[in-house]
């Protein structure tokens, strides 16, 4: 009964042309114009995968947006006006690589100033060489004939392990 319902459902609807657009149905473009268009989909996002270009993403969002790009370079738009045009309904979280000005300085600046902090950092520590032996204070006590040292009772803290030895 459900499959002749579905069945039934599905005839009816291609009857009357209520079916779904198919996503990714433009016409690709001559080869030059295709690669464009791919190249332009690597520095796009998608809005559903973030972290995933257009160009990448299986998602039908991004298959519409690719067709956009698609359609944009079409009619003949600069690279730049493409970026615009998603920049302008998107805002700049569209872009995988962010633009080089404002705080985005952050962006691009911070990876270098922590690389020049880190080689500033291991250059002082080279300059200074390794540390030097300081001189002991104490004298060593002579060694017994039985090859064994001398027990040192000036020491507060073998007195104290030695206490705790005795318990």
């Amino acid at each position: 009964m459900t499959a002749a319902l579905l069945s039934l459902t599905l005839a009816f609807s291609l009857f009357t042309g209520q079916y779904a657009p198919q996503q990714g149905g433009s016409n690709p473009l001559k080869p030059e114009l295709e690669v464009r268009v791919q190249a332009l989909g690597k520095q796009l996002r998608c809005a559903v995968c973030q972290g995933v270009s257009i160009a990448d993403s299986p998602a039908s969002m991004a298959r519409a947006q690719l067709d956009t790009v698609r359609e944009l370079v079409a009619e003949g738009k600069t690279d730049q006006e493409v970026v615009d045009y998603f920049v302008a309904r998107y805002g700049e979280w569209v872009l995988l690589e962010p633009t080089a000005q404002g705080f985005n300085w952050f962006v691009w600046l911070g990876p270098v100033a922590l690389v020049a902090i880190g080689g500033f950092v291991i250059w002082r520590q080279l300059q200074r060489g390794p540390p030097e032996a300081q001189p002991s204070q104490q004298t060593a006590a002579p060694a017994d004939p039985a090859g064994t040292p001398a027990p040192d009772d000036a020491d507060p803290y073998l007195q104290a392990v030695r206490r705790e030895l005795e318990r």
